[in-house]
């Protein structure tokens, strides 16, 4: 039987207010990217995430970010590199220290593109996670899309996990369409759920443009603070479990 990880950006709480509904989203995914101070969360939320993770059967991969709580980290930011790998490294600690058994990390926001292009802030990242890999004694998946985080990875041992949007817009290129800009966003549970099956069946997403990229994922992503996420997240499992593919998380 095929097999796909389901996975939700969650716990991005601002000043103890919710983004997300957070109950219903960890009912429906396997993995839980948990926001741990960077650009949301607090020490609240991620032991609430914690706890919500060991009820639904759901594994906790750490969502680090710039420190960017105004801009809710999607601003580009280009720190020193030894800032960015203490930023990081302090985040994890976090979510260790909630009580987390963290499996991957999955940079967040404008963090998460900058590690696709830019080698010295992915090589800064990758450090960090090689760091906490060696306290915990087993190396950290890193989840994101190919380029200079993949080869940062690759450089210090760990290992590299594809993903693959459900709910944002491709560039034909194999880049997403930048918030802000028409075709950014998915909002049709549907046409998500579509999108999903065929992720898994044939390794292909249409791009805004009609063409097809080819995307090799292990892990597809319905963001957690979307409007219609719950709903999403829901067709999208019910789809995939209905073509014979079973959610659960490799790690």
């Amino acid at each position: 039987m095929a097999r796909i990880d389901l996975n939700a950006d969650l716990s991005e709480t601002i000043d103890g207010v919710p983004t997300a509904d957070d109950e219903a989203m960890f009912a429906v995914i396997s993995s839980a990217s948990v926001a741990c101070g960077g650009h949301a969360g607090d020490a609240v939320s991620m032991r609430a995430a914690v706890d919500r993770a060991a009820r639904f059967g759901v594994a906790v991969g750490a969502h680090p970010s710039y420190a960017d709580r105004a801009e809710f980290g999607r601003v580009p930011r280009h720190p020193d590199p030894a800032e960015l790998r203490a930023e990081v490294g302090r985040q994890l600690a976090a979510l260790a220290a909630a009580g987390a058994s963290v499996r991957y990390v999955k940079p967040h926001g404008a963090l998460y593109h900058a590690v696709t292009d830019d080698q010295a802030q992915a090589d800064a990242v990758a450090a960090a996670v090689a760091d906490l890999s060696a306290r915990l004694g087993r190396a950290l998946p890193i989840l994101g899309l190919p380029g200079a985080i993949e080869r940062s990875a690759t450089a210090v041992g760990l290992p590299f996990v594809v993903e693959a949007f459900l709910d944002r817009g491709y560039l034909a290129g194999g880049g997403l369409v930048p918030r802000g800009e028409p075709g950014a966003l998915l909002a049709d549970p549907a046409a998500v759920a579509d999108r999903a099956v065929r992720l898994v069946r044939d390794s292909v997403v249409e791009a805004i443009d009609g063409s097809p990229v080819a995307v090799d994922a292990a892990s597809l992503c319905v963001h957690g603070d979307s409007p219609a996420a719950v709903e999403m997240a829901r067709a999208v499992r019910a789809a995939l479990e209905a073509d014979g593919v079973a959610v659960r998380a490799p790690w």
